[in-house]
């Protein structure tokens, strides 16, 4: 069968922490980039169905092919870190410490960073003819989100902050629940399935996602958006951040570990009375 159970994917959740934490700076950082180049190009690839189609659900349907591709090559996000690491040194794993998963976070955001970079200078050239022209009716969409969620929030104060900060848990919630879900089959078009559901959930609702948000809002401000480096940063990146290690770890992490890794003991009686089976 190429369904495997929630017991036994929470066990290969917990092994794939474990390589992460003990990876090669030289392969975390190859992967980490590859993963934030492709998913920075799925996200230039939704927005321009969006803006071409005027619908942005067909966009959300087809965004999640990024995320596919990247998984399915071996490829590391920050907000697939962010749950499965934590879990190896939960579990006690030998040699796994808090220090060797920072380290293993410090290193997928680096990568993450670089990658999604060089796919929004490559995009900004080709939105704007290699800068010779104003951007077109893609990039000025990107800009446009870039100032909506970086100046919209730093407008409403601390409810703004809130906000970005719970999209941001409601992101990674749905991430890496598509990460968990790749492990529940040993065939590719079941792992595609099981991972296309979440990542079109969150794609449409609009929550933000640390990794895409590498690529939208530093391409926004190449292709003129009116907000700052800063304001990126501040009412954007960092909260966003957090958020999505708060998701990811609680709300998939956590909990799978916490019922099917270690889960509590039956209330069943046990039957100690039961008469044995008459000989027919």
């Amino acid at each position: 069968m190429a369904y495997v159970t929630p017991k036994e994917f929470a066990a290969k959740m917990i092994e794939a922490g474990e390589s992460k934490i003990f990876m090669s700076t030289r392969d975390t950082l190859i992967r980490a980039y590859m993963a934030g180049a492709i998913l920075a190009l799925a996200a230039a690839f939704a927005i321009t169905i969006t803006v071409n189609t005027g619908q942005p659900l067909v966009g959300a349907l087809l965004f999640p092919v990024g995320f596919c591709m990247l998984y399915l090559l071996g490829f590391d996000l920050l907000t697939g870190v962010f749950t499965l690491a934590p879990l190896a040194v939960i579990a006690k794993r030998p040699g796994c410490t808090w220090g060797g998963v920072l380290r293993n976070w410090g290193l997928v955001f680096c990568g993450n960073f670089a990658g999604a970079m060089t796919v929004a200078i490559f995009m900004a050239i080709i939105f704007t003819m290699g800068f010779s022209q104003e951007p077109n009716a893609i990039g000025q969409k990107i800009g446009k989100i870039g100032e909506a969620r970086t100046l919209g929030y730093a407008a409403a104060g601390g409810a703004g902050l809130l906000t970005v900060f719970i999209r941001a848990v409601m992101c990674n919630w749905m991430v890496s629940t598509g990460v968990v879900a790749a492990m529940m089959s040993t065939s590719v078009s079941g792992k595609i399935m099981a991972m296309w559901m979440p990542i079109l959930v969150f794609f449409y609702l609009g929550f933000e996602h640390s990794i895409v948000n590498m690529f939208l809002f530093p391409s926004g401000i190449i292709l003129g958006g009116q907000f700052t480096w800063a304001d990126y940063f501040l009412y954007n990146e960092i909260p966003v951040v957090l958020g999505n290690l708060v998701g990811g770890l609680t709300f998939v992490g956590g909990m799978i570990y916490a019922t099917h890794y270690k889960s509590g003991p039956s209330r069943k009686p046990a039957d100690e009375t039961r008469a044995p089976m008459a000989a027919e």
